[in-house]
């Protein structure tokens, strides 16, 4: 029995040498630990800063040296921060063999600017084209294109793999997976848009969607959402791979010659007749913008005053880029307005391409188009007057199309007329409380981001999480704060007579943000290499002969975050590991529980009603709980004795145990943190006296190495065992000496009646 009361507290380990195995221990376990970190390795080359042409600002510079050594990366940079001249650098320092995919009309665009710093790009639009190292192509022809033939791709406008079909986003992947350097450039995305991040994830290699929806998002009634604990997580996580950049300042730099001109936003209103609308479409009586159909009703009835008003504002000198959301809208300004040129999406790319650069070039006054078409990618600072002939709900195109003018290189003030009626009222206030949140949201993003990206620029260093021991001492027990795998060690060999515990089940960032979290392992075999180190330390301090009690569950998979839906079969896992690390696999009691409480708490699919009408072949029997039980191997010097009566051990015996309530636990509450995910979940106290009462005698000190609040040692307590452990959130630390604490009195109350 280890002295509990003697005030001194558990012996602790002696200074060690470097060449002392114990040091060399702590070294490996430390280094296992910086594995764990989720950060996206290096896959490029080394290239100092001053190799880089001179032409490119010092920002860009910077940058261009980050995506280099990364191989394959990101950069989210806002309109007019010269993505352009940075991903054709990139190219240029590689000089390797490098396809560069680019939205209609940008590629001659591309073209251009590489002649700023010495580098010949072609534009083709099929393999056989080729005779430059590095080519740029239209998106629309990528199926025309064997990937293998390149050693780097660069998607320019990358936001697109949103915009495409799945199918085209999927096939783009499928065919630049085996490309060794990748580069996605695009502007800043929404903070919130999981599609744009999980998207370029995984066309980067970096992981695919339902890996990072597993490893950082929950899904609630609000629909995905960052974990709490997963916040600093997922901001050093996406600095590994991705640069987000509103400004040069966001990442250390002065914003000279980034100030944008005034932006004059002045809709013009039109009174358009409802009556007439419903008339039109057939309606008793107009109902407002009920859906897509009411919006579009009210759009194709008021095409002609619309276009009216646009004519007289498009009668002047000034060039002008009209976005119309319908093909009518287009045409009918196209035939108002002289100096005009239509791109419409079925015209040719010969068209297209030559329309889209005689506006850029000056040759044509007025640019008629839609977002679909034009609304990425071109530089049109040539250009300081837009208008909108309507409105969609979409925040993202609209903010897409003013900034083709509204950019970095502008000398104008930007003047935008969104021509819209009465009725159209309710899109434009949809749209300003959109771009409030954008703005908002973008804000807090970059304040979050912006330390890691300059960590990861090697601008700054930020200091390591710190990690806090504590210990106290109470009477018949000692609650130790920390990593259990090293606190573990403070323990002699040969020590503990009973150790009764409930593991983490491999729920990342559920309770902490810590790497020495077993819990935040981004898979089975990372959490089984933390556990098996916990394993051996665990294996030396239990008396030879004695027993281990685990409690476990089935963990269940989802479709959205693992691909489908069944069991990961953690029982059997812990089982083999166990066994692994030198114990006996002795036996096990399943714990019986309630399917109808497990399908309120978890409306898993296969304990629904509505599934046993519609198809049974997903229905499940309800998860139990397991108490697995090992042996060490070895004599047990002292016999144990247990406290219970032939008949009780009958009961006990059985291979189930059923009657225990799930609601006999300490109360959760008291260690809940703001972001935990969950609340923490301890075992029934039954459960855990059963244990005890078999396993140990009166007097025996239980360990449990994931102490949580207290409830292996508040029942070890209340059976007159000595208790010692190990937790490591503080929040359940505090919470566990309080239940201990009132495990005593309450023992003490006992002995009085």
């Amino acid at each position: 029995m280890v002295n509990l009361t003697s005030g001194k507290g558990l012996p602790r380990p002696p200074v060690l040498h470097r060449d002392d195995p114990e040091t060399r221990m702590a070294e490996s376990y430390q280094t296992f630990l910086d594995s764990k970190r989720l950060i996206v390795q290096s896959k490029g080359v080394e290239v100092p800063i001053e190799s880089i042409h001179e032409y490119l600002f010092p920002f860009q510079r910077q940058l261009v040296m980050w995506a280099l050594r990364k191989g394959r990366s990101a950069l989210f940079a806002d309109t007019g921060l010269g993505k352009t001249l940075m991903q054709l650098e990139w190219a240029r320092q590689l000089g390797v063999s490098t396809l560069i995919i680019a939205p209609l009309a940008v590629a001659q665009q591309t073209v251009r600017e590489a002649n700023l710093i010495g580098l010949d790009v072609q534009y083709v639009r099929r393999p056989e084209q080729i005779t430059a190292q590095v080519v740029i192509t239209n998106y629309e022809l990528i199926d025309h294109f064997d990937m293998k033939q390149f050693d780097a791709v660069i998607l320019d406008e990358s936001s697109i793999l949103k915009s495409v079909d799945g199918k085209t986003r999927t096939r783009l992947i499928e065919k630049c997976r085996e490309v060794q350097y990748r580069l996605c450039c695009t502007a800043t995305p929404a903070p919130n848009d999981i599609a744009e991040f999980a998207n370029h994830a995984e066309f980067l290699g970096v992981c695919t969607r339902q890996e990072m929806l597993s490893m950082f998002f929950v899904n609630d009634d609000d629909g995905w959402r960052l974990k709490g604990h997963a916040r600093t997580e997922f901001y050093r996580w996406m600095a590994s791979w991705a640069m987000m950049v509103k400004l040069p300042s966001d990442i250390g730099y002065a914003d000279d010659g980034y100030i944008l001109p005034p932006l004059n936003i002045e809709p013009v209103w039109l009174e358009a007749n409802a009556d007439g609308i419903a008339q039109q479409n057939g309606m008793l009586f107009f109902s407002g913008l009920s859906g897509i159909q009411g919006r579009t009703a009210v759009r194709k009835s008021t095409i002609g005053i619309k276009v009216a008003r646009a004519a007289e504002l498009l009668d002047d000198d000034s060039q002008w880029v009209v976005w119309c959301g319908l093909n009518d809208e287009g045409r009918e300004i196209a035939k108002a307005v002289d100096g005009s040129i239509l791109v419409e999406g079925a015209d040719s790319l010969e068209h297209k391409t030559d329309a889209l650069s005689g506006f850029v070039e000056g040759r044509y006054r007025v640019l008629v188009t839609k977002t679909s078409i034009a609304g990425f990618g071109l530089n049109m600072q040539n250009c300081n007057n837009v208008m909108f002939v309507g409105l969609s709900d979409s925040y993202e195109s609209y903010y897409q199309a003013i900034r083709r003018c509204w950019r970095f290189g502008q000398k104008k003030s930007v003047n935008v007329h969104p021509i819209l009626t009465d009725l159209e009222r309710e899109i434009w206030e949809n749209l300003q409380r959109k771009e409030e949140q954008h703005n908002e949201t973008v804000a807090g993003l970059l304040t979050h981001v912006t330390e890691y990206q300059r960590e990861e620029l090697g601008m700054t260093v930020i200091d390591a999480p710190v990690y806090t021991e504590d210990m106290v001492e109470g009477d018949g027990y000692k609650m130790m704060l920390g990593d259990c795998v090293e606190r573990l060690r403070e323990i002699p060999s040969n020590s503990i007579d009973f150790s009764v515990f409930s593991p983490p089940f491999l729920s990342l960032f559920v309770y902490s943000n810590s790497d020495r979290d077993m819990g935040n392992s981004k898979d089975d075999a990372e959490f089984f290499t933390h556990y098996n180190l916990m394993l051996a330390e665990l294996y030396r301090v239990i008396k030879p002969g004695r027993n281990v009690a685990c409690h476990v569950a089935q963990v269940p998979t989802t479709l959205a975050k693992d691909g489908y839906i069944g069991l990961r079969d953690f029982r059997g896992a812990v089982i083999q590991n166990s066994i692994d690390a030198g114990f006996i696999y002795h036996g096990e009691v399943v714990i019986d529980k309630n399917p109808q409480a497990q399908a309120i708490r978890t409306h898993a699919k296969a304990l629904l009603f509505a599934q046993l009408k519609k198809d049974s072949s997903w229905l499940r029997p309800g998860l139990a709980d397991y108490i697995l039980i090992f042996r060490k191997p070895g004599e047990n010097e002292v016999a144990i004795h247990p406290d219970i009566d032939n008949e009780t051990w009958i009961t006990w015996a059985h291979p189930i145990w059923y009657g225990i309530r799930e609601s006999d636990t300490l109360h959760a509450a008291d260690g809940r943190a703001e972001p935990d995910e969950r609340h923490v979940a301890p075992l029934q106290l039954e459960t855990i006296e059963r244990c005890i009462r078999l396993w140990s005698n009166p007097g025996d000190t239980i360990l449990s190495p994931f102490a949580g609040i207290g409830s292996e040692g508040y029942e070890s307590l209340l059976r007159d065992r000595q208790f010692i452990g190990i937790e490591l959130k503080a929040e359940y630390f505090t919470a566990a000496v309080k239940n201990l604490e009132r495990a005593i009195v309450k023992k003490s109350q006992g002995r009085l009646l």
